[in-house]
């Protein structure tokens, strides 16, 4: 655990969106290195401030001397959930997966009490916070799916993830049809949560075991030829690097090699000069913000590249502000007064780009921005699809 390197700067610090708004939160120099220093395996933890920190890695990103204090503290955070009594509301979370599996059986009721007042007093008892709309449960998931839209020299197996599996699968259509129209052989390959949530509120035992039967199942795709392209930022970064590095899952090298962000992707194929699409126009003024996560992949805005193919369509890039959600943090009311703050300043200055749309890859990033401004919020997918006069066809 390189935590030597860190002395005496304070750059993370500089770039911790939490540390900014919350000052119960030390910092993750002081929540990571520095309490390091004087950690022992053999006492209890008894820092909770380190379940303050939202996993952003933007401390991470701006360190220069590759020290990695989202990671340490993301150790301490697993050592205090198993050391501390869990709170309802990280036990629902951790299990998100099987939560909103039940929820998308059941999403006609489901939808309903969520969106009742005595609905949103229950998760309020449970310390869930209810400042925007929950998202709305899908009956038909993208998982359900079973066609394979075309023979193509290029396959893909496509990581869809919870959020478009239970909430959006219409997105997930489009994706797929998207990458059919460019001759791509799309599959949707058995798989589960990526396991974010759980590693997120302190479940390491059920984090290890959603990236194991992924793992063993993107593995068998991999060797078979298919390249893995994933959509959500936050599943990818989980699968490139919490894998290999907190999860120790023994393909997970193998899966990083051949994943990709799914517009890193398509810049590939039109690179490589296997396609060459054709973009109509499309009239929207959009901010286009940038999730925490994207940002940690390293990979640059691959989207922005296609974006700019695009006739018509004007863009502004946001990257120096976190949505403040953060998948289920914000949804906790302990974080809730730092998750709008968060998302106010976000959107204060969204506002002034004088945009009508939002546009992130998250959509965790889709929900809080769109809920607290009441805009549009749209995935990047989705743009690509309106230029290219793909739509979601329902069977």
């Amino acid at each position: 655990m390189n935590f030597e390197h860190c002395i005496r700067c304070t750059i993370c610090v500089e770039n911790c969106p939490v540390f900014r708004v919350n000052p119960e939160f030390p910092g993750p120099k002081q929540a990571g290195p520095d309490a390091q220093r004087f950690r022992s395996d053999r006492e209890r933890v008894e820092d909770k401030w380190v379940l303050l920190c939202s996993q952003c890695k933007r401390c991470e990103m701006a360190c220069p001397c590759g020290v990695e204090p989202a990671q340490i503290i993301l150790r301490e955070q697993q050592r205090y959930g198993k050391e501390h009594p869990q709170t309802a509301a990280h036990l629902l979370f951790a299990n998100n997966y099987y939560l909103s599996a039940l929820g998308s059986l059941t999403a006609p009721i489901a939808n309903m009490v969520a969106s009742t007042e005595t609905g949103k007093k229950f998760f309020r008892k449970m310390g869930i916070s209810t400042y925007i709309p929950f998202p709305k449960f899908r009956f038909r998931t993208l998982r359900n799916e079973k066609k394979n839209l075309n023979t193509g020299i290029k396959k893909v197996a496509f990581f869809f993830g919870c959020f478009i599996n239970f909430y959006r699968p219409d997105i997930g259509r489009k994706i797929v049809r998207l990458l059919s129209a460019m001759n791509v052989d799309v599959v949707l390959p058995p798989q589960w949560c990526c396991g974010l949530p759980a590693l997120g509120n302190g479940n390491l035992a059920l984090a290890k075991y959603f990236a194991q039967k992924n793992a063993a199942s993107l593995s068998n795709y991999i060797d078979a030829g298919y390249d893995v392209v994933y959509t959500c930022t936050s599943c990818g970064l989980c699968l490139l690097h919490d894998y290999p590095d907190i999860l120790k899952i023994p393909q997970a090298k193998k899966i990083a090699e051949n994943s990709y962000d799914l517009h890193e992707y398509i810049i590939k194929l039109i690179n490589e000069g296997y396609i060459k699409p054709d973009f109509g126009e499309v009239r929207r003024k959009i901010a286009y913000h940038i999730p925490c996560h994207l940002r940690a992949l390293e990979i640059g805005y691959p989207a922005t590249k296609i974006m700019a193919m695009i006739p018509g369509l004007e863009y502004e890039i946001l990257d120096d502000t976190c949505c403040g959600l953060s998948g289920s943090y914000g949804f906790k009311e302990s974080n809730e007064s730092t998750a709008v703050q968060l998302g106010n300043r976000a959107i204060s200055l969204i506002r002034k780009t004088g945009a009508k749309d939002i546009v992130a890859d998250c959509g965790s990033c889709r929900m809080q921005l769109g809920g607290l401004s009441g805009m549009t919020a749209l995935d990047p997918a989705e743009i690509l699809c309106e230029s290219l006069g793909i739509k979601d066809q329902k069977s």
